[in-house]
């Protein structure tokens, strides 16, 4: 018997014996439609992971992602939630054969794409032996160095064989698939798997009416802010009036509720405001723009040269992706308390398209110095960068995997 199929016995056989999983019910039904499964098998890339499954959402109608997470007391970081009904989000089975028969069975996935490395023996044969078209990306050194990828590498090179395409993050994981007896047609290298960003919709008649509407005038968006930061930025924006009288911002609370609460704190400076959800627009003298709809970042992103992020300088319930700013030309700013976009924030600060302000005066005075185009127009540029990091391997990913669907349907 080969050495392989010794491996995969002993393997298997452990996995039986060990204790029967509870029945666990899942989440909710499968959807209707096309379903695509994407193991995260790195715990604390899956910001990236998730602006992967989001651009394929968007390049697909009808389409739902299914990601399944590793153990999730290896994570360094909460696992960041994305409020979209078309991206799911669960624990991924064990290895006990039922627990992974339930999975299938339950999610019937019409292609799936595995992330890094950390491959499951009996999650990837299965899902292999059911005709589902698997795809290993993002894969790293790291995620094939397990006591059971050294001890049993034949095993390792049988899961390998099941993928469709293997893509390697740098040239030195290329080489580690390489001595694991990747065929060279299915071994590829593009980079690792980066967080790029949603570019957020608006209404274009919105976008011409407000640009007309401000005139030119310079503006500074605060997104998200938390009910203990509107004090902070709306002294910011005092700060900053001082040396440009015509600026205007635009505050969008963390809480819808909070809305009131702004326009009080606002009177109290003498700050004359507009309420952009009661269809009010601003004119010469309006120096606050309030609007309590997150479903309208987009159009402000696109209208300031400059956004805070709130939920940062004293943390609040939700945070922003800063990639959304900057994929729309926003310099950004942010406070010391960061949570779930550490690391996209850490990857626009290293570009100079980011900044740090840690109070009321920091923040008025980086406004201050970044409504000049020039400066907002350097720091939109390096954000544009990192942006277009890593578009390389989505873009092909997304491709292969619209072109097996399309082949799926095609035999339906």
């Amino acid at each position: 018997m080969a050495r392989s199929s010794l491996g995969l016995t002993a393997y298997r056989a452990l996995s039986r014996r060990a204790p029967e999983p509870p029945e666990v019910s899942p989440p909710r039904l499968r959807p209707e439609g096309e379903l695509v499964w994407i193991h995260a098998g790195e715990p604390n890339n899956l910001l990236a992971v998730q602006d992967f499954a989001l651009r394929l959402i968007n390049a697909r109608a009808g389409l739902h992602v299914l990601i399944t997470l590793p153990d999730l007391e290896t994570m360094q970081r909460p696992a960041p939630v994305r409020p979209d009904n078309t991206l799911i989000q669960i624990a991924a089975p064990g290895e006990h054969p039922d627990a992974v028969s339930a999975f299938l069975d339950h999610w019937r996935p019409d292609s799936g794409v595995w992330v890094w490395g950390g491959l499951r023996p009996n999650l990837v044969l299965e899902a292999a032996d059911r005709g589902v078209p698997l795809f290993l990306i993002d894969a790293d050194t790291r995620g094939f160095d397990a006591r059971r990828d050294r001890w049993l590498p034949a095993l390792t090179r049988r899961l390998l064989s099941k993928f469709a395409a293997v893509f390697a993050r740098s040239a030195v994981d290329h080489k580690r698939l390489n001595n694991l007896d990747v065929p060279a047609k299915k071994l590829g290298q593009i980079g690792p798997l980066l967080a790029g960003g949603q570019v957020l919709p608006c209404v274009e008649s919105d976008l011409t009416d407000l640009s007309a509407a401000m005139g030119g005038r310079p503006a500074w968006f605060a997104a998200g802010v938390s009910d203990k930061e509107i004090g902070i930025v709306l002294g910011a924006h005092k700060q900053a009036l001082r040396l440009s009288h015509r600026l205007l911002l635009i505050l969008q609370p963390e809480d819808p509720a909070k809305a009131a609460t702004v326009l009080h704190q606002a009177a109290s400076r003498n700050i004359t405001t507009a309420q952009w959800d009661d269809g009010q627009f601003p004119d010469d003298t309006t120096q606050l723009l309030v609007s309590a709809d997150a479903g309208e970042r987009g159009l402000f992103f696109r209208l300031a040269p400059v956004s805070f992020l709130g939920g940062t300088l004293v943390q609040g319930n939700h945070s922003c992706d800063p990639l959304e700013a900057a994929s729309l030309g926003s310099a950004i700013l942010y406070g010391p308390r960061l949570r779930q976009f550490m690391p996209s924030y850490s990857r626009l600060a290293a570009a100079g398209a980011a900044r740090i302000v840690n109070d009321v005066n920091a923040l008025g005075t980086a406004v201050s110095r970044l409504i000049a185009p020039d400066q907002a127009a350097a720091m939109a540029h390096a954000g544009w960068d990192v942006i277009s990091q890593g578009a390389e391997l989505t873009d092909r990913i997304i491709d292969l995997v619209q072109d097996t669907l399309d082949k799926e349907l095609s035999r339906t």
